[in-house]
């Protein structure tokens, strides 16, 4: 039988104890979750991410007399772009605006600020290669075998073995 566990900060995963000490700066930037940020690259796109990031989110004030179910403005997103590309950032602000709010799922953003210096710089992410499965490449090089053009044989190859080897995963 096992001892009892011991109550105490040790016992509890490490995410219990990010989210409540990100909170508050989080918060501070205008951000209601890390969403944006920990996404960027899927939102903005990955040449875009390159050369801006967002910084913060202003909220405007409510009205005093306004009601509570009143609908609130827009926010503005402030990005950190780097000098060369603000001028391309601007001109795809509406793009970026439609982006944000599709992942976020609500009219969040209304405008965008720029602000010129350069971003952090990211870690790049390590895709991990599929598995190969030569016998379904072997397989798909038999269907596509009757194509003369190298190039695409061999793409179409490396393309059907993926789709045969991911059909055989989900018998």
């Amino acid at each position: 039988m096992r001892p009892p566990r011991k109550k105490g900060p040790w016992s509890q995963p490490l995410a219990d104890f990010v989210v409540p000490a990100m909170s508050p700066v989080l918060a501070k930037n205008g951000f209601g979750e890390a969403d944006i940020l920990l996404n960027w690259e899927e939102i903005a796109g990955e040449r875009l991410a390159a050369v801006c990031e967002p910084i913060k989110i202003q909220w405007p004030g409510r009205a005093p007399k306004a009601s509570p179910d009143a609908a609130r403005e827009p926010a503005v997103l402030v990005l950190r772009v780097e000098g060369a590309f603000a001028l391309e950032a601007q001109h795809l602000a509406p793009v970026i605006i439609e982006r944000v709010n599709g992942h976020l799922g609500w009219k969040c953003i209304g405008r965008i600020a720029l602000r010129q210096g350069p971003p952090e710089p990211r870690k790049p992410r390590r895709v991990q290669p599929p598995m190969r499965d030569l016998a379904a490449e072997q397989a798909a090089a038999a269907l596509v075998g009757s194509i003369e053009d190298a190039g695409l044989r061999a793409a179409l190859t490396r393309l059907g073995g993926r789709v045969l080897a991911g059909s055989r995963e989900k018998v």
